[in-house]
Formats: C-alpha cells, structure tokens, sequence
C-alpha cells in the first residue's frame, strides 16, 4: 500500500514537472504571439518603430557627411602646407635711380624738353598762397635748390600767365601740378621727385657742375623777386602814342606790368 503511494506520488511530481514545462514553453509563445497581435493591430507602435529607424539612419548619414567635411578640410590643409613648403620665386631687386641711369635716360621722360635752357635749372612755381600744398610744395623745392647754393631760373606762373601757358604746351596737360623742374632742358618731375631725389643724394651728383654762387646773395634789383615794374610803362601797362594822341597797351610788360629782373635773370 505504501508502494502504490508511493508510485502515485511520483507519477503526480513527473506530471506536474512535464506540465510546468509544457506550460513554460505555451506562456513563451502565447507572449510572442500576443506581442506581434499588438504590432499588427497597433499602428502606432509600428510608426515609432519607423521614427526610430529613421533616427538612426539620419544619424548614419549625419555622420557620413561629417566625415566628407573632415576629408575636405584635410584635402586642404594638404593643399596649404604643399603652397607653405613650394620654392619661392626670388624677386629682383629694382633698380636704384643711379646718377648715370637717371639722367642719361632724361629724367622721367626723355621726349619732354624744355628748348633753350641746357645751361640751366628751370622751376615752374607759384609764389601765391591760395592753396597751401601747392604753396608748401614750391617753397620746399625752392630751399633745397638754395641749399645747393645753385642759380635757378624761377618763372612764378602767378606772376606771368605766359609762363602758364609753356609749361601747358611743353607737358601737354591743361592743370599741371606745381612745382616743375626742368635740368639742363630735361623734364625731372614734381616735388616729389625732387625729394626723394635730394634725400639718397641722387641730386647733388647732378648739380656737381653747375657754378655756385655765394651764400646769402640776393639781388638788389628785385630782391629775389625775379620781377621788376615795367621801365617804359611804370607797371601801368599804357603808354601814350604822341603820333595818334591815343593810349595803348605797353608791348615791354605781362598783365601785371612787370618785366624780368635784368639784373639776376638776363
């Protein structure tokens, strides 16, 4: 009796162990089926799906572009670093505005002369001061020359219109700039190339043969001036012709009345 007992008792546990497995395995698949029941019925679980699909894929191609960034700006640093190590081209120095080349080849432009005056220094300026540039610009040139102890021949445009008018006809420009310096007949240039000119001592070579004269000489006659009143009209520009009775405009004289000096520029 105790034997069928116990027989019983065993067969009950091996059924029991058999169903909890059965039941195991049931449970595992019901689940399974259940969940894929609810991905089918349920859309919105399958567009949440599709969003996080889509995440990663937009995430892929975020980083695919940032790796064709990074290949663009290592390509150029490439390309930067190859122009830092290539050869560099040597530039020529230029060439120094020497005593020979300078003046032999006339100045800035060997087709602008002056007829009439390779003896001389030639200085078109202006003594008024109506615009102050100008006027510094013609005082500049004018006390470097002087510092050379030189003779310039100085034709103040203010003072003359004629002298306006040569230098209009000879640089063939109607407003040139002042001042202008012509060397024995040679357009030289401007203020500033007489500057330069006198600061690397290009133009002391120049005026090596020229005579000096003594310091602190001025003329008696017009006091530097370079203009004196007219003999013959007395700076009134009219003189009487006794023959016709009548006034008439003096020939000897500019607009202004005045002549040249005839002591310091005869």
């Amino acid at each position: 009796m105790s034997e069928f007992e116990n027989s019983n008792a065993k067969s009950s546990s091996g059924s029991t162990f058999f169903n909890r497995s059965f039941t195991m395995h049931a449970n595992t698949a019901e689940s399974d089926a259940s969940k894929v029941h609810l991905l089918l019925n349920n859309p919105s679980s399958l567009n949440r799906a599709a969003s996080i699909s889509k995440f990663y894929n937009s995430i892929d191609s975020v980083k695919g572009k940032v790796k064709k960034l990074c290949s663009l700006f290592e390509s150029a640093k490439s390309s930067n670093s190859s122009n830092v190590h290539s050869p560099k081209v040597a530039l020529r120095p230029a060439k120094s505005i020497g005593h020979s080349s300078s003046f032999s080849s006339g100045f800035n432009n060997p087709l602008i002369r002056l007829p009439g005056t390779e003896d001389r220094i030639v200085v078109y300026l202006t003594s008024l001061r109506g615009i102050r540039r100008t006027y510094e610009d013609c005082y500049a040139v004018r006390m470097i020359f002087r510092g050379f102890r030189v003779w310039v021949d100085e034709r103040d445009v203010s003072m003359d219109s004629a002298y306006k008018k040569e230098l209009q006809s000879v640089l063939r420009k109607n407003n040139p700039s002042l001042p202008q310096v012509f060397i024995k007949g040679k357009y030289v240039g401007g203020a500033d190339v007489i500057k330069s000119m006198f600061e690397v001592g290009e133009l002391a070579k120049i005026l090596d043969g020229f005579p000096r004269i003594q310091p602190g000489l001025v003329c008696d006659c017009c006091g530097d001036a370079r203009f004196v009143p007219c003999g013959n009209c007395s700076g009134s520009r009219k003189v009487f012709d006794e023959d016709e009775g009548l006034l008439k405009r003096c020939l000897e004289c500019n607009e202004n009345g005045l002549i040249r000096c005839p002591n310091c520029c005869s």
